[in-house]
């Protein structure tokens, strides 16, 4: 099962429009996860109507509107694996303590808000990931997403993918 990993897109106010590599990755994936942060509903409007299925949660900047639409916390087993997302995990120290005993029952966990790319594991086996931003690279040099294979209980092929300036 491939997933395509993406948060913190803040569409219109820090980019106009997705990546073109990013919208290519789509239909290649099976699930598209977005940690949060749209700002508008045409991004969620968008990633629903081309993914297959999209697992997705609301950020800190985002209104009534997606609030509605998007839960705080989304759960899935995603190819033997259980798996979470959600926007903001707290300051990057403790992170991975903080997180295993937030979510006992996940074996991997997509967060963003940060906008810095992230791919640690707790010592209870808690993988946390946070693909970056493909829109918004901060203090970063790219902006990014990632792609993960999720089969038989494993993950694998875990990618972060440098998007070009724009």
């Amino acid at each position: 099962m491939r997933l395509l990993l993406m948060s913190d897109t803040h569409l219109p106010k820090r980019a106009k429009k997705l990546p073109e590599q990013l919208l290519e990755e789509i239909p290649r994936a099976d699930v598209v996860v977005h940690a949060g942060d749209w700002v508008d509903t045409d991004a969620l409007d968008l990633l629903e109507s081309r993914s297959r299925r999209l697992l997705a949660v609301y950020g800190n900047n985002d209104g009534p509107a997606l609030r509605t639409r998007l839960p705080e916390v989304a759960r899935a087993e995603l190819g033997g694996l259980r798996f979470g997302v959600i926007h903001e995990t707290g300051p990057a120290q403790g992170r991975e303590k903080r997180c295993a005993e937030r979510f006992p029952d996940l074996d991997v966990l997509v967060f963003g808000h940060s906008h810095i790319p992230w791919d640690t594991t707790a010592p209870t086996g808690l993988r946390l990931l946070n693909p970056g931003s493909p829109t918004d690279r901060r203090r970063q040099p790219h902006c990014t997403y990632m792609t993960v294979t999720a089969d038989d209980g494993r993950l694998s092929e875990v990618a972060l993918h440098l998007l070009p300036p724009r």
